[in-house]
């Protein structure tokens, strides 16, 4: 009878190109076979992600070819596009689809995704990797510029304009506006800096808007919509942070309400404000959007309207900035912000913050 495993697997780069490495997970019946890790040289994360299912899969196939595999990762990338129902649009990241293919049968593999914190043995593993190096290898030694060089190249990055919604009763005193049951519209300020973005945008020359489907989102969507004539594809992937029970009261409020919760919340990026959402969990799941854009949209111009707390996170991932660095950027209503990410490795640049020449 054939054996069942499961792996989970993990990838990590430290500059996204950078010094880079994998961990796997092993366990049969719940008891770990094998615990795989590794420096692989200069890499991205999806690289590394990829590396990390490669090497597991290859153990396992050495232990029984006939084996059945259930494959948990937290990189929706790599379990959407090895399960079939993305694409893979660039040389690269084929190549490493059909090695992870090739090492075990696909018909024996099934893929889902977890959580971050499901897959914490796996990162552990990575980082152990990328700390000391596998028991074979010294952690390398690389250069941190790879842009430089990009620029100079031939290969054109996807470009995405994240465009903040307009005014609403709650942005002038910059009350806590989530995705609760208020969903304010556009207050008529609002919908004049909708309209002034609205022309900006037409010099774009995008071919994608994204929006958020929040009314504020949807409304500054509809005017850039009646501008260039694309299409609004609403997207919950790009919802604002949620704010809980936060949501629609002013800063002096929760100041006087809950010091303690609050000054939490500017303390750290972990912190859920009023049972929401973190800025670190907001990350993940901006993180793994990105990933989608330019996995379905390899070097077109796309126009994301959002919402402040998402447009800070993507460009502190943008830049590869620690945690804390959302807290020291904010973008203006109906402002562009603008980010390219090169398909071929996932390398990104933050290109623009907070522009609103157009506004005035």
């Amino acid at each position: 009878m054939a054996r069942h495993f499961k792996l989970t697997a993990d990838g990590g780069s430290r500059g996204n190109p950078g010094p880079a490495g994998y961990g796997a997970v092993v366990t049969e019946s719940g008891k770990i076979v094998a615990e795989l890790f590794d420096v692989i040289g200069t890499a991205t994360n999806n690289v590394a992600e990829y590396n990390g299912l490669l090497a597991g899969l290859s153990h396992i196939h050495q232990l029984d070819a006939s084996a059945t595999v259930e494959v948990a990762m937290d990189s929706k990338l790599v379990v959407e596009q090895m399960s079939g129902r993305w694409q893979i649009k660039h040389a690269d990241m084929r190549d490493l689809a059909k090695q992870c293919r090739d090492a075990h049968s696909p018909t024996l593999v099934t893929y889902s995704w977890i959580p971050r914190d499901e897959n914490s043995h796996a990162d552990r593993l990575a980082n152990k990797a990328l700390d000391g190096g596998s028991a074979h290898k010294p952690a390398p030694v690389i250069q941190q510029n790879y842009l430089t060089d990009r620029l100079r190249s031939a290969e054109i990055p996807t470009f995405i304009y994240f465009v903040r919604h307009g005014e609403t009763i709650l942005t002038p005193e910059r009350k806590f506006s989530g995705i609760g049951e208020l969903n304010p519209e556009l207050m008529q300020d609002g919908l004049d800096q909708a309209e002034l973005v609205a022309e900006e945008a037409v010099k774009l020359g995008a071919d994608i808007l994204i929006a958020s489907p929040l009314n504020r989102t949807r409304q500054t969507a509809e005017a850039i919509s009646r501008t260039t004539g694309l299409e609004i594809i609403f997207d919950e992937a790009w919802f604002e942070l949620s704010f809980g029970t936060w949501d629609g009261k002013s800063i002096e409020e929760i100041r006087e309400q809950e010091p303690d919760n609050y000054q939490a919340w500017l303390n750290s990026t972990s912190y859920a404000p009023g049972g929401g959402e973190s800025y670190d969990e907001a990350s993940v799941r901006i993180d793994e959007a990105l990933e989608k854009l330019v996995a379905e949209y390899p070097g077109k111009k796309i126009i994301v309207v959002t919402h402040n707390g998402v447009i800070k996170t993507a460009a502190k991932l943008a830049m590869g900035g620690p945690a804390d660095s959302v807290f020291h950027m904010d973008a203006s209503p109906c402002s562009i912000t603008s980010v390219s990410i090169w398909p071929s490795d996932g390398l990104r640049a933050l290109r623009s913050m907070n522009e609103r020449g157009h506004l005035r």
